[in-house]
Parts: C-alpha cells; sequence; structure tokens
C-alpha cells in the first residue's frame, strides 16, 4: 500500500519534516516514491511552516494513498491558511 507520511530530518531539537509518498513497508526515512511537501514545526516570522503541492496530493489521494493523521491533520491546516494568504 502507498501510504503519504512524514520523513524526519533536521538535527537534534531542529526537527524539519518531508511530506512524502512511500510504501507502507520502508522504513520511516528510507526510500520514497515523490516529494509534496515540508513541515516546519519550528518556524517563526516570516519562515515559511508548511508547503504542500495541492495538485500532487490530489493525484496521489486519487490513486488510492493513504495519508498518515499528522498529515491528514496539515493537509486541513494548508487549506485553512491557503485562502487567507490568496
Amino acid at each position: 500500500m502507498v501510504v503519504i507520511r512524514l520523513s524526519r530530518g533536521g538535527a537534534k531539537a531542529r526537527p524539519f519534516f518531508n511530506i512524502v509518498v512511500a510504501d507502507k513497508r520502508v522504513r520511516r526515512d528510507g526510500r520514497f516514491i515523490e516529494r509534496i511537501g515540508f513541515y516546519n514545526p519550528t518556524a517563526t516570522g516570516a519562515a515559511e511552516g508548511l508547503r504542500i503541492a495541492q495538485d500532487r496530493l490530489n493525484h496521489w489521494l486519487s490513486v488510492g494513498a493513504q495519508p498518515s493523521p499528522t498529515v491528514q491533520r496539515l493537509v486541513k491546516q494548508a487549506a485553512k491558511a491557503a485562502p487567507a494568504t490568496a
């Protein structure tokens, strides 16, 4: 099964997450099919904290990829923030 989940990067105590499409059997930070965005929980000020390529997200959801609960929450957060910036 294909899943949309977070892949951790960054340094100790300074997390940075890529939103990736990967096979469920592959480890968290292992091989992935496509990177569709990022999430920076420590972003402050003018730094961008969340970016998701909506067209690629919709494509993967249409072909059956399952988002993790955290990614679902982030997608809702990005959808709420998108009309405010547009």
